[in-house]
């Protein structure tokens, strides 16, 4: 009996350690097909034919967009590693801030890929590897194919920020808002840091109302609230002196909760008179610098300004504008060189900024403050954006931070590669032509690499509604014959010459997807089991 139960044992530990490696290719499996979902989910929206995706959230807020990384985000992922793909597109919004689309649909064609060749028992670690050694080949070739650029040359800028543009909801205007951003972006380049650019020196201020054609870029600080009108106070003022205060011109409390008992008029009259003599004795400092435009800072601990203090402050002709957002102060301060007074006492004509016209102008059913003509101004600049409706507004808004971002990536590195596929199927030719040259598992896992990048000139020719499988297949044999810059021309249907139609695109925006999308992807090979913590 002892003899027939031996094999048996024998022959279970042997089934339990297959099981735990079934277990393992099962959780990959699993990782790969929930990332390959989130890939194909956004797919449809990549190029300039690309659809949109209308999302309603748990707030009941509609949002329409084309924007990968706004469609991902709002996603609610649930499984762990489709979740890394959102942080992917994330990634590259701030790496570069457009190509959000292209960087998850490369990843899930690579995924797609490592499944073939996991299914051909090739070991996850040895297909990272490879994976590595061919994107760090792919970016050679991205940067032997870039054309170099100058800042001066402002049409190549604004050719790219709106091709940019074309994919997103209000292509039509991108005749407007691509110039828009070239010199928004070129007015904050530092010449002290000339490869850096703070997209937070540019504010977009929305505004409801009108269209997207009346978009505009102000030189000055423009405010999405009106002049205090209380009392009667100016709302116009020329040759402004501005201060941006932090204090409040109200009486003060006291900083324990306790109450005053008055039992007699008099005291209560005395109260009174020390109220108005305490603001009063505030707004006679003020006015004694010069000063008559106020930027108040919004108040939590008490009211920033009383209807006393606004009656005073309107009989001293000074214009004013409450409740401006804490957060805006450091903006304002930079682009009217000015310092922000956190106390009366520190009141002086020196920390004053200097502007030559502040006014209230009214816009469709509102009224927005616009500061103009600053002296010695900061390296910042104001968009006012239009919209006919909010849904248009947002995602006017969402594409002029992708275009923003298109020049910012052009300022930082300072070359042009075409778009429309070229780039892709250009790499795919060459490195499945450097696979051929490498021996061993290698050169299969480079092949499937360069396989997997057909993966966007394809969708670009299926969301036109061209001949995907036709279209691809011309475009490998243009690049065959040497034809670097073929590629798909959405608008005629065919395929040219890219960089004469204008498509274009900063080559950071390619190698940060393909860098990004295969660290991804390795990321995701590498993992062989998923563990809960309660």
């Amino acid at each position: 009996m002892a003899a027939v139960t031996a094999p048996q044992q024998h022959r279970s530990s042997k089934t339990e350690s297959y099981v735990d490696n079934k277990r393992k290719e099962d959780i990959r499996h699993a990782n790969i097909v929930a990332a390959r979902a989130v890939a194909s989910a956004v797919r449809t929206s990549l190029g300039p034919k690309g659809m949109d995706k209308m999302i309603s959230t748990s707030s009941d807020e509609v949002i329409i967009t084309n924007d990968g990384a706004t469609i991902l985000n709002k996603m609610q992922v649930l499984q762990p590693a489709a979740k890394m793909l959102v942080e992917l597109s994330k990634s590259q919004d701030s790496a570069a801030g457009d190509g959000t689309t292209t960087v998850v649909v490369i990843a899930g064609a690579l995924l797609e890929q490592c499944l073939i060749l996991l299914s051909h028992g090739i070991h996850p670690t040895v297909i990272s590897d490879s994976l590595h050694k061919a994107s760090l080949k792919a970016l050679d070739v991205l940067s032997a194919m870039a054309v170099p650029v100058e800042l001066s040359d402002k049409d190549s800028l604004v050719k790219s920020a709106s091709t940019s543009l074309n994919s997103k909801v209000v292509s039509q205007y991108s005749t407007l808002l691509a110039p828009l951003a070239v010199d928004s972006v070129l007015s904050v380049v530092d010449p002290a840091t000339p490869d850096m650019v703070d997209l937070r020196d540019i504010k977009i201020v929305k505004k409801l109302g009108g269209t997207v054609d009346d978009t505009e870029l102000v030189r000055g600080l423009v405010f999405d609230k009106k002049v205090s009108h209380a009392a009667g106070g100016p709302t116009r003022m020329e040759n402004a002196k501005i201060a941006v205060i932090q204090f409040q011109i109200s009486p003060p409390k006291t900083d324990i909760e306790q109450s005053i008992v008055v039992s007699d008029y008099s005291q209560m009259d005395r109260i009174l008179k020390e109220e108005r003599s305490y603001i009063l004795g505030m707004i006679k400092k003020i006015k004694a610098t010069g000063c008559n435009v106020l930027l108040i800072q919004k108040s939590i601990l008490r009211d920033a300004v009383t209807d006393l203090s606004l009656h005073y402050l309107a009989k001293a002709k000074i214009l004013v504008i409450k409740d401006v957002e804490r957060d805006d102060i450091e903006f304002i301060t930079k682009t009217l060189n000015c310092l922000p007074i956190a106390n009366i006492e520190h009141f002086r004509a020196e920390k004053l900024g200097h502007a030559d016209l502040v006014e209230e102008v009214s816009l469709g059913d509102g009224k927005i403050v616009k500061i103009t003509g600053i002296k010695d101004m900061g390296k910042t600049t104001t968009v006012l954006v239009r919209g006919s409706n909010q849904l248009v507004l947002d995602e006017a808004d969402r594409s002029l931070h992708d275009a923003l971002c298109v020049v910012r990536c052009l300022v930082a590195k300072r070359f042009l590669i075409a778009g429309g596929g070229a780039p892709e199927i250009e790499l795919s030719r060459q490195l499945g032509a450097w696979a051929k040259v490498l021996h061993g598992m290698e050169g299969y896992c480079v092949r499937a690499f360069a396989e997997a990048l057909e993966v966007i000139p394809y969708t670009l020719a299926e969301n036109a509604g061209l001949n995907p499988i036709a279209i691809v297949t011309e475009l490998r044999n243009r690049h065959a014959q040497g034809e670097i810059n073929a590629g798909i021309n959405v608008r005629k249907g065919q395929i040219t010459n890219i960089l004469e139609e204008n498509v274009v695109q900063p080559l950071l925006v390619s190698t940060s997807a393909i860098t990004l999308a295969t660290e991804c992807v390795r990321m995701i090979l590498k993992i062989d089991d998923i563990v809960t913590v309660r």
